[in-house]
């Protein structure tokens, strides 16, 4: 006797999160740009709606692993969500300053790429989650809210040196140290994707 496998529905928690974070970009954005991104308090609340956003990511991800919650939706939404609130970020933080404009391109050209190939060409091809990719996403995650806290540092902020302005150098030059990071294994877990389906495509082929 055959087992009947029963798709869970899309009406679920991750799904929900996943839902909820998508709607939360342009707000996101918003509170970053508000007062052209000089707005301490909504700076703020950018960098709280960030952190959700992160959260809810590690959150729904799990929940929809171990409640065998997964669907077609959330495989298509959950990268979407995750790409869109990281891509504001760094485009908003490149307008503030804070990022320079030829990171957000290369970071976003291989995000953005990886994506659509993987919701387009790979239906037949399983890519498993790489090393690099978990590393470059915690990188990400670490820099860009670090680079969102409104944190006095160097002149274009007053020239600040009290302690509050010793405290927002570190986690500036933190922040860029991880950017930097984050850039560097970006575009290697973007090769390491593109070998592996190269590899794939070639085996199928064969």
């Amino acid at each position: 006797m055959t087992e009947v496998v029963t798709k869970p529905s899309n009406w679920n928690v991750p799904n929900a999160l996943t839902t909820l974070r998508i709607l939360l970009v342009p707000v996101f954005g918003w509170a970053l740009l508000h007062d052209g991104g000089d707005s301490t308090t909504w700076r703020w609340i950018a960098f709280a709606i960030f952190a959700v956003a992160m959260i809810t990511d590690k959150i729904d991800g799990d929940l929809a692993r171990k409640y065998n919650l997964v669907t077609d939706f959330g495989k298509i939404a959950d990268p979407i969500a995750d790409k869109a609130i990281t891509g504001m970020a760094l485009i908003g933080l490149s307008i503030t300053g804070d990022v320079w404009w030829w990171v957000t391109i290369i970071v976003l050209l291989r995000e953005w790429s990886v994506t659509l190939l993987r919701l387009s060409v790979l239906k037949k091809v399983v890519m498993p989650a790489a090393q690099s990719g978990k590393i470059k996403t915690a990188l990400q995650a670490l820099a860009l809210g670090l680079l969102l806290m409104p944190l006095p540092h160097g002149d274009a902020h007053g020239g600040a040196f009290d302690n509050l302005g010793i405290v927002g150098e570190g986690v500036f030059y933190l922040g860029q140290a991880a950017l930097a990071g984050a850039v560097v294994m970006t575009l290697w877990s973007g090769y390491e994707f593109y070998r592996e389906v190269w590899r794939q495509r070639a085996a199928l082929k064969s």
